[in-house]
C-alpha cells in the first residue's frame, strides 16, 4: 500500500524492511492542489473563477518564481545572498557551494537578506488561507455594473500548500524549513480542531503532520523530540477508525519508529513494546482486509522487527517462530499483475527474513 497524506489521501511510505534510525527513509509526498473558488453572482446567473496566485505558487505546475530557492526548490528560509553576485538561497543550500550555482562566481562570502525573507514570510502568513465557512463582506469586489466576485478561499488550501513546500525542502535535505513549514500546518490544524473538535479529518491531517515533524528531528538527530512527535501522532491517529486502511499504516509506522529510536537508544524492552503494538494494529487490519497485498508485507516487516528484537534479548526460540511465520506469509502470497510494484519489496523483505534463519544455522 502506498500510504497517503490526509491532505490529499495520499501519506507517507512505510519504514521498509528493517531499516534502520540512521538510514536514509523515504518520506512524505504531497502535493494537492486545493479547490477555492471565487463566485460571481449576476442576476440568477452564477459562475465560477479560480483565483490564481500571480507567482504560481498555487497548483501542482509549480513554477519557481522570486520568492523561492532555485536549489531545494522551496520557498526561501533563513534567505541569504551571495557576495559579490547578489544572488538569494536558503543560507542551508547555498552554504554547500564555493561558486554561486546560478551564475558561477565565487562566493567571497553569504549575507543574510532579512528584507527578502521578511517578504516571503508575509506570503506564506497571507497565502492559501485555510478555508473560510462563509464569505466576508470586506472581500467583496464590484466588477463592471451590477455584477460582484466573492473570493471565498485561494486555489490551493493553506495545508496542502505548506506540505508541498515542507516536502519540497525536505528531498533537498533542508530541515530546517521543512520543520518551521510544518510547524505552521500544526499550529493551523490544532486551531481548526480547538473549533469544530477532534473530528476525523482533523485528527488524521495532525497526526500526519506530527510523524513528518517527528521525521525532520530525526534527521536532525534530536531523538527525543522525535519521539515526542510520533507519539503525539500515535495519539492522534488512534483516535481514528480502524476500518480505515491508510491510517492504520500511518499508526503502525509511527509506532514502529518510535519503535526505532528506542532500539537504538539500547532500551530493547521499549522497543519491542512498540514493535508489538505495531504488529498487532496491523494483524488486525489483515483481518479485516485479508486480500489487501501490502497488508501482509505489513505484517511481514513487524514480525522481521520483534524477532530482532527478541534474538536481542536472547529469546532465541520465539525469534525464529516469526521469522518463520513471515517466511510463511511472504512465501504464499501472490500478487496481482497491478501490484507488481510490491514484489521488490517482497523480495528484499523475504531475503532480509532467509538471512537470519541462514546466521542461526551457522552458529
Amino acid at each position: 500500500m502506498t500510504p497517503v497524506c490526509p491532505f490529499v489521501k495520499a501519506s507517507r511510505p512505510d519504514d521498509g524492511s528493517s531499516r534502520k534510525p540512521g538510514e536514509c527513509t523515504n518520506k512524505h509526498a504531497a502535493e494537492h492542489e486545493g479547490g477555492g473558488e471565487a463566485k460571481k453572482e449576476s442576476g440568477g446567473e452564477s459562475a465560477t473563477v479560480s483565483p490564481k496566485c500571480p507567482l504560481g505558487y498555487d497548483s501542482q505546475t509549480f513554477k519557481l518564481g522570486p520568492l523561492s530557492c532555485m536549489i531545494c526548490q522551496a520557498l526561501l528560509f533563513d534567505c541569504s545572498k551571495c557576495v559579490p553576485c547578489s544572488h538569494v538561497y536558503c543560507k542551508v543550500c547555498i552554504s554547500r557551494f564555493k561558486d554561486c550555482p546560478l551564475c558561477g562566481a565565487d562566493i567571497e562570502k553569504i549575507e543574510a537578506d532579512t528584507d527578502l525573507q521578511s517578504v516571503v514570510d508575509r506570503f506564506i502568513d497571507g497565502h492559501a488561507r485555510i478555508k473560510r465557512s462563509r464569505v466576508d463582506t470586506d472581500k467583496e469586489g464590484e466588477v463592471g455594473e451590477n455584477k460582484k466576485v466573492i473570493y471565498e478561499d485561494v486555489s490551493l488550501e493553506r495545508g496542502a500548500f505548506l506540505v508541498q513546500q515542507a516536502m519540497r525542502a525536505f528531498r533537498a535535505q533542508n530541515v530546517e524549513s521543512a520543520k518551521s513549514r510544518l510547524s505552521l500546518c500544526a499550529e493551523d490544524i490544532r486551531g481548526q480542531i480547538e473549533t469544530a473538535g477532534n473530528t476525523s479529518e482533523l485528527c488524521s491531517q495532525l497526526g500526519a503532520v506530527l510523524g513528518m515533524l517527528g521525521d525532520c528531528c530525526r534527521a536532525m538527530g534530536d531523538a527525543g523530540s522525535a519521539v515526542t512527535y510520533f507519539e503525539e501522532s500515535v495519539e492522534f491517529l488512534s483516535k481514528l477508525p480502524a476500518a480505515d486502511l491508510e491510517i492504520t499504516h500511518t499508526l503502525s509506522v509511527s509506532l514502529n519508529k518510535i519503535g526505532d529510536l528506542k532500539y537504538y537508544d539500547g532500551d530493547l524492552e521499549a522497543a519491542r513494546s512498540y514493535y508489538i503494538r505495531s504488529l498487532n494494529v496491523r494483524r488486525d487490519a489483515i483481518e479485516h482486509h485479508p486480500s489487501v497485498s501490502s497488508q501482509t508485507l505489513d505484517v511481514a516487516v513487524s514480525l522481521a522487527k520483534v524477532a530482532d528484537v527478541d534474538r536481542s534479548i536472547g529469546n532465541e526460540d520465539a525469534a525464529l517462530d516469526r521469522f518463520r511465520e513471515a517466511i510463511k506469509l511472504l512465501e504464499t502470497l501472490t500478487l496481482k499483475p497491478e501490484e507488481a510494484g510490491l514484489e521488490q519489496r517482497r523480495l528484499s523483505v523475504l531475503e532480509f527474513l532467509n538471512n537470519q534463519l541462514a546466521e542461526k544455522r551457522s552458529d
